[in-house]
């Protein structure tokens, strides 16, 4: 995705346009945070920004990107908004997703919202080691704004969302992203498994109470294994490696949709933090 068009094309229809953080002020309270990914939505109510480490939502919603009732979907923004007007609260939004994004600015403006800030990586507190930081995935940028506030001063950290994609992202001592990997979601590989087959069925991975038994006694069952422990096996060498790289322990966050399913696993390795990606969009136009 060119993330830089992306931003350009819709900062050109908000106002006020996300601008670089030089010549912005803090936005008014409270907010909405919206973190817009790929397969959806998730927003948070800030109504207090001080809590230390990490602000903390009063309440959180998430919005299905089905596009055959989009508009319902985003209805139910409202409902869950009230006794707050929809244009009365601040709606900065973190979008790795064109469609969705502007089908929600479309929605907010039709309701006479005014104060909208799409995030670009120039918006945001953080210092980016890397040549293009504007074609880094905003999500990886917001959920390193968070993790600056929870890691120790002189000590790195390892940050894990799990979503349609996993990354794994570096940053170092002083608080600068550094990089890392990318690599296909669990719900992602289910369905590729389903879609790049004639007979293998479409496990909905999101249905698992538990981690599943890595002795598959039948073909639903070894996919789930698979995909589960796969994924839970590539986490865990990503966070080894990049971890060596590192004159410190790192401190390990899990976050993403799929972070408390596989939190168990990982404990030992890494923290759940599941707000983290909504917390740093909340502290990128706070800050």
């Amino acid at each position: 995705m060119d993330h830089a068009k992306h931003a350009r094309m819709a900062n050109a229809s908000i106002t006020p346009a996300a601008t670089s953080r030089l010549h912005r002020e803090p936005v008014p309270l409270p907010l909405v945070a919206v973190d817009v990914g790929n397969s959806r939505s998730k927003l948070a109510l800030f109504e207090r920004l001080d809590e230390r480490p990490l602000p903390m939502p009063s309440r959180t919603l998430v919005v299905p990107h089905d596009h055959a009732g989009q508009d319902g979907a985003l209805d139910e923004i409202a409902d869950w908004l009230a006794p707050l007007a929809v244009d009365a609260v601040t709606w900065p939004i973190g979008s790795v997703a064109r469609d969705p994004s502007a089908r929600l600015i479309q929605w907010l403006r039709k309701r006479g919202c005014e104060r909208i800030v799409l995030l670009a990586s120039c918006d945001l507190p953080l210092a980016v080691s890397l040549p293009r930081p504007d074609m880094v995935g905003i999500d990886r940028l917001l959920d390193a704004v968070a993790a600056n506030r929870l890691r120790p001063a002189d000590r790195p950290a390892i940050i894990v969302d799990l979503g349609t994609a996993i990354t794994v992202d570096l940053i170092s001592a002083e608080g600068a992203f550094m990089g890392g990997t990318i690599l296909p979601g669990i719900g992602t590989s289910a369905r590729a498994m389903h879609e790049f087959t004639d007979l293998l069925p479409l496990v909905d991975m999101q249905a698992l109470s538990s981690p599943p038994p890595v002795l598959g006694a039948a073909t639903v069952e070894a996919l789930s294994a698979g995909l589960y422990w796969g994924a839970v096996g590539a986490v865990r060498e990503l966070i080894a490696q990049l971890a060596a790289l590192t004159p410190a322990a790192p401190l390990v966050l899990l976050t993403g949709g799929a972070a408390p399913s596989v939190a168990g696993p990982l404990a030992d390795v890494a923290e759940l933090s599941p707000y983290l990606t909504l917390a740093g969009i909340a502290l990128s136009v706070a800050e």
